[in-house]
């Protein structure tokens, strides 16, 4: 099932097929992060699926093998000040675009998480939920997942008191009383309403 897509490309004869996703639509902070994952037809890696769907453990997992195994693979980090300034879906459909430019391998054709992408010269298909059903996009929700929330692990420890370490930035109700109770911090997306209103608030007390 996961493989429907690619193996109807490779059908056609088409090599070199990427599946491209990208994480961190969602967080009150931290940067959004793209990947691109070509797979190998020759040496399928098994039990992958959407990242969100996965256990941290079996992701950490499935990490290891596709950078051992995939024909190549790359991620981008989108900063939070690019969130802001372009909007989410732009910055996701510049991730990707990205993403695949660093790949060390061209390849013959694009598989997205449904983002049409017209500005890249390569043929491609935007697949509604498309980590759920395509082996090389689950396979590039997992490397982004992974990145990213190692990163914002790491954030954790330089902006304490969010609890970025097991939120990664999502609004949960522990980030939520952090912002009203400590404020903003540089990582925050400014335009992101919870974040814009506590901002506007710490702006009240200066003035």
């Amino acid at each position: 099932m996961m493989l429907k897509y690619e193996k109807a490309l490779w059908k056609k004869g088409i090599k070199y097929i990427v599946g491209v996703d990208e994480v961190g639509r969602g967080p009150l902070a931290g940067p959004l992060v793209a990947a691109a994952v070509i797979l190998d037809p020759n040496n399928i890696i098994e039990g992958l699926n959407d990242s969100k769907q996965l256990s941290s453990k079996k992701r950490k997992l499935l990490k290891k093998e596709i950078e051992e195994n995939a024909i190549d693979y790359s991620y981008v980090f989108i900063a939070e000040e690019v969130v802001d300034q372009i909007n989410v879906y732009q910055a996701s459909k510049l991730g990707m675009l990205k993403a695949l430019k660093k790949l060390s391998v061209k390849p013959d054709f694009i598989l997205s998480d449904a983002m049409p992408l017209k500005e890249s010269e390569i043929p491609f298909e935007s697949i509604i939920k498309g980590d759920t059903l395509s082996a090389s996009i689950a396979a590039a929700s997992i490397i982004a997942k992974e990145i990213r929330d190692d990163y914002m692990i790491k954030m954790d420890s330089v902006y304490p008191g969010y609890d970025f370490a097991n939120n990664k930035g999502y609004p949960t109700k522990k980030h939520l009383t952090a912002l009203k109770e400590i404020g903003i911090c540089e990582i925050h997306r400014k335009t992101y309403k919870p974040v814009k209103e506590a901002l506007e608030k710490q702006l009240a007390l200066w003035e």
